[in-house]
């Protein structure tokens, strides 16, 4: 089945929907300092940073277009493995450390529909720290061919937005843009029994690209 977000030319960027009430004042600040700093010692100091903080923002929230890999499950996120752990009911749990550097638009591991998502309010510890598993986080829930999926999208210690793209019963192909979480952050799957992992500890891992799973 083709992929619904894939069509436009491969190498292409866009700005992340959800970016814009970061993204817009940090912006047009930078353009105002710019503008006066050629009459204002004052604001050609402040053009500097300012101008440098725009430049941060807009790499931060880029969206590059992907060519999605084939593969029962693949990555939901940018990032690198930083555990695998089984879980009681036989799941596995693989979770993916996101740093500030990295592409932080999530997409969708299989293809399926939505059938849950849940904002669940909590604290902003760092992401790579154990008790982040009762950050701010969003629980996702699909339901694809392998069953149900569970996804969680965890906020930082800087990330503290979620933006979920997607609602309860929507459809998506495999790869489709689901959401953005703003700064650095971790995203975990859960993989049904019997599904083996592919990934280590430590492996990079790209939105779409990387198969998680193997045959």
């Amino acid at each position: 089945m083709p992929h619904s977000q894939t069509s436009a030319p491969r190498g292409r960027v866009r700005l992340a929907r959800g970016a814009s009430p970061w993204l817009l004042p940090t912006v047009a600040t930078a353009a105002v300092s710019l503008v006066r700093s050629r009459r204002s010692r004052r604001a050609a100091a402040i053009a500097v940073p300012t101008t440098a903080l725009a430049a941060g923002m807009l790499w931060f929230f880029r969206d590059p277009e992907r060519e999605i890999a084939q593969g029962r499950v693949i990555s939901p996120a940018d990032g690198v493995v930083q555990s695998i752990m089984p879980w009681k009911d036989g799941r596995t749990r693989v979770a993916i450390f996101m740093s500030p550097l990295n592409v932080h638009v999530n997409r969708a591991p299989l293809a399926g529909t939505v059938t849950s998502v849940e904002h669940i309010p909590g604290g902003f510890v760092p992401a790579f720290n154990k008790e982040s598993e009762n950050n701010e986080r969003v629980v996702w829930h699909f339901d694809t061919e392998l069953g149900d999926i569970e996804m969680v999208q965890i906020a930082g210690a800087v990330a503290r937005r979620i933006v979920p793209y997607l609602s309860q019963g929507a459809k998506v192909e495999q790869g489709d843009r689901i959401g953005l979480i703003r700064f650095g952050s971790r995203v975990d799957i859960y993989l049904p029994e019997g599904v083996d992992v592919a990934v280590e500890v430590g492996q990079t891992t790209t939105a779409g690209v990387t198969r998680i799973d193997r045959d």
